[in-house]
């Protein structure tokens, strides 16, 4: 049963939260990604006028996402397995290193990256996307 909350604070400004239990996590395709499940835990839109996104990812050994970059702030978090990640090749900040449980990942709108399983089991992680606000 999916759970929200209103409380409307002085000045009529409505604040909201949400919960997603662990069965209400929802399967959606993501663009680019390979061997894996992408299950969807919160919607941008679900609290207020929210610009966070939260998936978990469960990518099978080889499975990842193809080079590239969104117009989001992202935030990878390893809850287990592994995962080679590349970003910004070619330039200055260029990184290619191996993510293991526990690491993180954070990285500006427009930053390319890509990120393969290089393990033998499959590996979850915690993907937090944030919508920058409108200029």
């Amino acid at each position: 049963m999916l759970e929200y909350f209103y409380i409307i604070l002085i000045g009529g400004k409505a604040m909201s939260y949400k919960i997603t239990r662990k069965n209400e996590a929802y399967k959606y395709e993501a663009p680019g990604h390979f061997d894996v499940l992408t299950t969807r835990l919160h919607d941008a839109a679900d609290v207020n006028a929210g610009g966070i996104t939260m998936g978990l990812s469960h990518f099978l050994p080889g499975g990842g996402c193809n080079y590239g970059a969104n117009a989001k702030e992202t935030i990878y978090y390893m809850i287990s397995g592994q995962m080679y990640l590349e970003s910004e090749l070619g330039t200055e900040n260029e990184i290619k290193t191996t993510l293991y449980a526990g690491d993180t990942y954070h990285c500006g709108p427009g930053t390319s990256k890509s990120v393969v399983n290089n393990g033998t089991e499959a590996s979850q992680m915690l993907v937090a996307l944030v919508t920058p606000p409108e200029a």
